[in-house]
């Protein structure tokens, strides 16, 4: 990847009948100076030169020996970020009208970085069974180089890590630019090109990741030498973390780390697939696997045994009726399609034959909460129906029967909210007057729950996600690079 820090671009273009003497505007005879603005990994401020005696280096304070206008004349001998493509042959007239071009959040250099960077996440074969150190040690090395002070949170057999990062000064309050480094699984999926091999055709960019999402993720890391440059007014942080596709472990465990450290961000932009519209709202998914422990025996004997199965599909019924209770809960002020939270039985499994009792069975099944009240009301119902009915007649015949609930994940929901600095802020930089919600999971629920307002907004379409031949395409690049360009002037105060 070409670090933009390590560009070197050329800006020519004319000011006409001004040039600088002690800081002053003085007219010049029928003549005109040009202006050059260079950037490479030390120089970023712009230098005059006047055709009469242009000096030999961008580095070097000479005089034109006519006009005396050189650098050292002007007072722009001042760190600029200028790694912002500008447009060749602009005209202006005024060294305010410059410093006022330069200020400008052009970001279209970045996008080759972003693209070429993409190219090697999707290398990366983050699949949520695999590791994820590689590339989270390859996007350490890129941040590190660009400035940000980088800490690496690693999981407890050392498998897999959560990356945060900070770019600006030490304090709290910081924003924070959320993406997961896994991604979910190839087998049995027909894709027209390898998936970990990025291809780029008809302006969209086709791997395995590429919208959820590399995409963000790769935007974000190619910004990060341009808020070094300019973020000063409250830092950037970058949170990249794993296993978010089998439950957000890597988020809850990088919270935690936050918490112990004393880190407190006020904002976090997570960078899902939503089409770059803003998100202020999404369900919880919370999922679980209930296992059935009775006793085997000959079907002729039902009543010497405990029957799994039959015990499980009475809490199958359970489910069902919490189903119908939660329409009944649902907001008045839902904006959730439907409005009510949800309960799915996935599978029941369980018995060996047509004639033995059944001493093993579980059930899969998930709810989707749009308030964290509904997930404590299911939870609470099904532990006093199992307390109370099921394991009490399971255990007058066995008394070893058992009933155990496995966590398989417990998402927080997006709960909309009248006061969200973080919608405020993507609004003003995107420059839209609207947020919706979704029915599918993201990590910011567990960003809010840590005291952080959060928004979902990112490249690419969620139709696109999990599917083969997923692909984010370069133009929705270029508009989360313009928005994390606007940040960046945002913080430059």
């Amino acid at each position: 990847m070409r670090c933009l820090a390590h560009r070197f671009l050329n800006l020519v273009t004319k000011i006409p009948l001004f040039a600088l003497s002690d800081q002053k505007f003085f007219p010049l005879n029928k003549s005109f100076h040009e202006i050059t603005v260079y950037c490479g990994p030390k120089c970023i401020r712009p230098t005059f030169e006047c055709r009469h005696n242009p000096p030999p280096s961008p580095h070097q304070s000479q005089f034109c020996n006519t006009c005396r206008c050189g650098p050292a004349a002007t007072p722009l001998d001042r760190q600029i970020p200028c790694h912002k493509g500008l447009t060749a042959a602009r005209q202006i007239n005024t060294v305010a009208g410059l410093l006022d071009m330069l200020e400008e959040p052009d970001v279209t250099t970045q996008l080759s970085d972003t693209v070429a960077l993409l190219g090697d996440l999707i290398a990366f074969p983050t699949v949520s069974e695999l590791s994820n150190l590689d590339m989270i040690a390859y996007l350490a090395h890129l941040l590190e180089q660009s400035g940000a002070q980088v800490d690496i949170y690693h999981d407890d057999i050392g498998h897999k890590a959560n990356l945060f990062a900070t770019i600006g000064p030490q304090k709290d309050g910081g924003i924070v630019l959320s993406g997961h480094s896994d991604v979910v699984p190839v087998a049995e999926q027909d894709w027209s090109s390898p998936p970990f091999e990025m291809i780029e055709h008809d302006g969209r960019l086709y791997g395995r990741g590429t919208c959820d999402m590399k995409g963000f993720i790769a935007a974000a890391v190619s910004m990060a030498p341009y808020f070094n440059q300019i973020v000063r007014d409250r830092p950037v942080h970058f949170a990249f973390t794993y296993d978010e596709e089998v439950g957000c472990f890597g988020a809850r465990a990088l919270v935690e780390s936050l918490r112990e450290k004393g880190i407190t961000p006020g904002v976090a932009i997570i960078g899902e697939p939503t089409s770059m519209r803003i998100i202020e709202g999404h369900k919880g998914c919370y999922e679980y696997t209930t296992r059935f422990s009775g006793l085997a025996g000959h079907g002729s004997s039902p009543d010497r045994g405990v029957n799994a199965v039959e015990y499980a599909v009475r809490y199958v019924t359970r489910l069902l009726s919490l189903k119908e209770e939660l329409r009944k809960r649902s907001p008045e002020s839902s904006r959730f399609a439907p409005p009510w939270s949800t309960i799915n039985t996935g599978s029941l499994i369980g018995g060996v034959a047509h004639n033995v009792i059944a001493s093993h069975a579980q059930v899969e099944w998930e709810m989707r909460p749009v308030q964290a009240s509904d997930a404590e009301f299911v939870k609470h119902d099904l532990h006093s129906f199992c307390e109370e009915e099921l394991l009490p007649a399971m255990r007058a015949i066995c008394p070893d029967a058992e009933i155990a609930t496995e966590v398989i994940g417990e998402v927080e929901g997006l709960e909309p909210a009248d006061s969200n600095e973080a919608r405020n802020i993507v609004m003003e930089l995107t420059g839209s007057n609207s947020a919706d919600v979704v029915p599918f999971g993201t990590e910011a629920g567990i960003f809010q729950s840590f005291g952080m307002s959060a928004v979902v907004c990112g490249p690419g379409s969620i139709e696109q996600a999990h599917k083969p031949d997923e692909y984010v395409s370069i133009d929705q690049l270029q508009q989360c690079l313009d928005m994390l360009g606007r940040l960046g002037r945002k913080l430059a105060a």
